[in-house]
């Protein structure tokens, strides 16, 4: 019934491949692409276990009997929401906690007590209840799934991961599944998985969707201005149709290309890792409900080292430069927005840096053509960034050695007319400006927080005077860039373009 509900008509590859091979009981070392389907693959196999389980024993006292380990905490949160959805049916008889969904460890100990059936959970969370008594696994695991289990590796959480299977008995069911593969991945399933089925028994989906599905272009901009000015002819002439994800590489960066938009009536939001996990969320939710056309990420290389893991690595804390101890304090250890999240009517994904590596770059297109969707991913790449892309195009290259990133046939010549706006734009777009977007979101934060309620209720100055702090060198937006004249339509695209103002939802 909740399959029907869902909308699954058919099994997807990887779900006809992996469903009977994990109802027999094996392990399963699966690769397949994002958007194919993966959560399904290991999620309909996971419930009909343990409702068997029930069935058959039904004297068998409560006990959590799957345990489903994932990099972020957004992906956390949407693996627990699918399962729910998929027991929806059987919600009395199975229940599910997404460890994902609160901060607090503390509020998570009583939900734990009650002893659910399923854990969703980041390996660092789970070990942290399983040292602190909260969650028992030794004597009742049956069945444990590791979710983008290439990236719970290169996330830093390999030390946990060795950790926790201490915690495990010592005969259960595991299931890895990944879009990419790596050696690193070797590693993780000789710990984890005994003779699985793989590469013969279960077939390997190719990285990334087809030209049909997915068409990948290039753009070589000669200085950073330019990938400035290719963004806003493609956005502002509405060359790009639908939604769209734009990735950068830093924080810095995602902030002052969403100012960089907000000048031209462009409305995006960011993904913040400084915020919490519930924040995060929040803002997917959002895009997905269609309240933002644009979203600006980073998709950060995994957490930087909290304390308790450079102690087991044997480093000492607080070592290092005072800068990088700022940004340990800063990003959430579980932050991680390019891998896996399923982002609804993703039209397009636009590369505004170079990814830093293949995995990288994979993770980031696959959030459009998922399913059976069309999209296309745009990559922007400076001169220094070449090398970085070469890279790319040599990994993903087709079986005649053909790239697959073909060059976006854009002529430079024709947008000539729309730089000055662009350098407008970015004159506006101060580093101080940056900084106090930055601060007011985190401000807004506070503002919000449950948590400090009560905190503002006791000292009522305090909220007014944050309330009525204001930037003092905000980015000034100018009405006029908003419209784009005729005149500055070039010739080729007035038959397409569509330079009207967006309208705000």
């Amino acid at each position: 019934q909740a399959v029907a509900e869902l909308g699954w008509a058919t099994p997807t590859a990887i779900q006809a491949q992996a469903i009977p091979l994990a109802l027999e009981g094996r392990d399963l070392l699966a690769r397949a692409r994002t958007g194919s389907g993966k959560t399904g693959a290991y999620g309909l196999p996971l419930l009909h276990k343990l409702l068997s389980i029930k069935e058959a024993s039904p004297a068998l006292p409560q006990a959590v009997r799957a345990l489903v380990l994932v990099p972020s905490a957004e992906l956390g949160r949407q693996v627990g929401h699918t399962l729910r959805q998929l027991s929806a049916f059987c919600a009395r008889r199975l229940r599910v906690v997404d460890l994902c969904s609160q901060s607090d460890p503390a509020a998570q100990r009583p939900v734990l007590m009650e002893q659910p059936d399923v854990v969703v959970g980041t390996p660092g969370r789970v070990l942290a209840h399983l040292g602190g008594h909260s969650l028992s696994l030794r004597h009742s695991l049956e069945l444990l799934v590791l979710d983008e289990a290439d990236l719970l590796l290169s996330f830093g959480f390999g030390d946990d991961i060795k950790a926790l299977l201490c915690h495990l008995p010592k005969i259960y069911q595991a299931l890895l599944v990944s879009a990419t593969f790596n050696p690193e991945l070797e590693a993780l399933q000789e710990l984890v998985l005994h003779n699985p089925v793989r590469n013969g028994g279960l077939g390997w989906e190719p990285q990334l969707p087809g030209h049909s599905q997915l068409q990948q272009f290039q753009v070589r901009c000669g200085t950073e201005e330019d990938k400035f000015l290719v963004l806003v002819a493609l956005l502002q002439l509405r060359l790009l149709r639908g939604r769209a994800l734009l990735f950068v590489g830093s924080l810095a960066r995602a902030f002052r290309l969403k100012l960089f938009l907000e000048q031209f009536g462009i409305p995006a939001c960011t993904l913040n890792s400084e915020l919490p996990a519930a924040s995060r969320c929040h803002v997917i939710a959002q895009f997905n409900r269609g309240l933002y056309d644009f979203i600006v990420a980073t998709d950060e290389e995994g957490p930087v080292e909290t304390p308790q893991r450079q102690a087991r690595k044997g480093g000492t804390p607080g070592k290092g430069k005072a800068k990088d101890k700022g940004k340990a304090k800063a990003q959430d250890p579980e932050y991680g927005v390019a891998r896996g999240i399923d982002f609804q009517n993703v039209s397009a994904v636009i590369n505004f840096d170079v990814p830093p590596t293949v995995e990288s770059y994979i993770h980031r297109v696959g959030r459009t053509a998922r399913g059976d969707n069309p999209g296309t991913a745009l990559t922007l790449a400076l001169p220094e960034e070449h090398e970085g892309l070469t890279r790319i195009e040599d990994a993903l290259a087709g079986e005649n050695g053909q790239s697959m990133l073909q060059p976006y046939k854009f002529c430079m010549e024709e947008i000539e007319s729309l730089r000055y706006r662009c350098r407008d734009a970015m004159r506006s777009v101060t580093k101080q400006a940056v900084k106090e977007a930055r601060l007011r979101e985190i401000r807004d934060e506070l503002l919000n927080s449950e948590k400090l309620k009560a905190y503002f209720e006791d000292n009522p100055r305090d909220l007014h005077v944050l309330r009525h702090d204001k930037p003092l060198h905000p980015a000034i937006v100018k009405p006029h860039l908003r419209n784009v004249p005729d005149y500055l339509v070039p010739p080729s695209l007035r038959g397409i373009a569509r330079p009207g103002p967006r309208k705000r939802k």
